[in-house]
């Protein structure tokens, strides 16, 4: 039968039971020029509109 063979310390044994493993959420930021919901440091999907400037042109539907 296995049976441990040290005790296993305070440290060890909450770093195993912390949440620290844990992926966060990606943070959204608001897009200057449409306000729509966006990742930081990318064009805007909605747009096309990355610091002010048109990046991608959209097609006029």
């Amino acid at each position: 039968m296995a049976v441990p063979k040290r005790k296993v310390s305070k440290a060890r044994r909450d770093k195993r039971r912390s949440q620290v493993w844990k992926l966060s959420a990606p943070a959204f930021s608001r897009c200057e020029n449409c306000g729509e919901l966006k990742l930081a440091h990318r064009v805007c999907g909605s747009c096309g509109y990355y610091k002010g400037k048109e990046v991608i042109a959209q097609s006029a539907e």
